[in-house]
């Protein structure tokens, strides 16, 4: 696709889908090639210097472990040190996503941390979440598919989340010997989940062999990384998906994945999350074949990947056919407005929205269509907090001028009228950013 003229709209467009809408002097910024801002952000960047001094995985999961063997005192403090590590966590990846020079890198990262979710669910995942996001997903945004998978399904944080690292091969040499055996949860969601979809064409059987190839992936307690314990794995051929992994202890995980990820479902499965987040809940046929066809000609390549969705006519068809997320609909706040806002009003906004990071309800991940946002307490939810932003530093904007830095061609001479109207700054800025035009992308 060429833009030979683009217009406000679209630039607002591709702020909003690509990354978390604009922000002061973003909308002048990309006028001219919207299209082209978001191919250049398609090549790595080095860690951003927010997260280079994050303490990692590995020093939480050994302090963990340590605690737990101490019970007691040692393990409430453990405790309370990892809700602390938590709300930092969260908070600091927020703030990244808002003032990013590369959002569309961001929303990437957080679209394949939530298709690889590790979960609060699992309090023990708590000061774990951004760790894992910063190892296992954002270093493969735009490299291989294969090797995102590789990441994220043997990172220590998965064989957490999942339970892999107490899964035992029935006829190991410690499976001879206690008491515990085989767990399929980790195999099931990587199939169901991760990589061929819900429709995949595999069978229980398929669920039992991946499970099979993943004993022995468990955690150095020494440590705190993963590792892999001959003991515990399972050993013989396995046959998945009517394909033989032939024994070799450490070096099935990877084999299985590889043939995971080259299987025709998974490419179609993958083109189908992308295209429901980037293009609509409902994506047209054509362009999930599309994404799949990059896919499977790249061999997962995912700058490839990309790239196909941005060139696509229908990823600029529909402006705001999706509904923010909440945790979407905060950072486009923060990012919108550039305003400071103290950590604690931060967290709290999360709690009331009801979507704190890495606190997915299940493996699945946080939904990904409308109708998941939009129930009416939800709504009323998402207004109320509106209104009490506005109280809060309404006075302090320019709200007129806010409506064409933050939507440019996107707000309707409606929502120019009702904020000419409103009786106060607080409330003109609440009835922006509750609007239509902010609450979609």
């Amino acid at each position: 696709m060429v833009i030979s003229a683009a217009t406000g709209t679209q630039a607002a467009h591709a702020l909003s889908r690509f990354g978390f809408g604009a922000g002061p002097g973003d909308l002048d910024q990309i006028k001219s090639d919207p299209q082209g801002w978001a191919l250049d952000q398609l090549t790595p960047r080095a860690l951003p210097t927010e997260l280079a001094n994050h303490s990692g995985s590995a020093p939480r999961i050994f302090d963990m472990l340590v605690a737990r063997k101490a019970k007691g005192e040692a393990e409430e403090r453990a405790k309370k040190q990892a809700r602390e590590r938590y709300r930092t966590d969260i908070v600091l990846r927020t703030r990244l996503a808002a003032s990013s020079v590369v959002p569309f890198q961001e929303r990437l990262v957080q679209f394949w941390s939530n298709h690889f979710t590790v979960s609060t669910q699992r309090p023990v995942i708590a000061p774990l979440g951004l760790a894992y996001e910063t190892e296992a997903i954002r270093p493969h945004i735009l490299g291989t598919f294969r090797d995102m998978a590789r990441a994220a399904i043997l990172h220590p944080a998965m064989l957490i989340y999942l339970d892999n690292a107490q899964s035992i091969g029935p006829d190991s040499k410690t499976g001879q010997k206690r008491d515990r055996g085989l767990n399929e949860n980790l195999g099931r969601e990587a199939l169901e989940l991760h990589l061929l979809g819900v429709d995949g064409g595999y069978h229980q059987d398929d669920v039992r062999a991946m499970a099979l190839i993943l004993t022995g992936w468990t955690l150095d307690e020494e440590r705190g990384t993963a590792s892999f314990n001959p003991r515990r794995h399972q050993p013989g051929e396995k046959v998945l998906l009517g394909q033989r992994i032939p024994e070799s202890g450490i070096s099935e995980a990877a084999a299985a994945i590889d043939l995971l990820c080259a299987y025709p479902t998974t490419a179609t499965h993958v083109a189908r999350k992308l295209a429901r987040h980037f293009i609509a809940d409902d994506p047209p046929p054509a362009a999930v074949a599309t994404l799949a066809k990059s896919f499977r000609d790249s061999h997962g390549d995912l700058a490839e990947v990309t790239r196909a969705l941005v060139r696509m006519d229908a990823t600029w068809a529909q402006p705001l056919a999706k509904m923010r997320s909440p945790n979407d609909f905060i950072t486009a706040t923060l990012r919108a407005t550039a305003l400071d806002v103290p950590d604690d009003r931060l967290v709290n906004a999360m709690r009331l929205l009801g979507q704190m990071p890495f606190a997915a309800p299940s493996p699945a991940g946080w939904p990904d269509r409308a109708a998941d946002w939009t129930g009416p307490d939800a709504i009323l939810r998402r207004i109320d907090w509106s209104l009490a932003f506005g109280q809060r530093v309404g006075a302090t904007l320019d709200v007129r001028r806010f409506i064409d830095t933050s939507l440019g061609d996107l707000a309707d001479d409606g929502l120019r009228q009702a904020v000419a109207r409103a009786p106060s700054p607080a409330e003109a800025l609440g009835l922006v950013l509750s609007s239509p035009a902010f609450q979609r992308r």
